[in-house]
């Protein structure tokens, strides 16, 4: 089952809103179009999405 908002890793419970919904995207993706398991693809996304988050923070 997906992710969601308001159901995610709780690992993701700390992130800043904007990396956490990222996260959130990437992780998803990662366990569904890459076939990933949830223990690699968690902390794949929340790395994936800072650097996202940080490099749009201007945009």
């Amino acid at each position: 089952m997906p992710w969601t908002k308001n159901d995610y890793p709780a690992s993701m419970k700390n992130l800043d809103p904007n990396v956490r919904q990222k996260a959130i995207e990437i992780a998803n993706a990662l366990v569904q179009e890459e076939h990933y398991d949830d223990g690699k693809a968690i902390p794949i996304a929340i790395d994936k999405a800072r650097e996202y988050v940080e490099s749009h923070k201007n945009d």
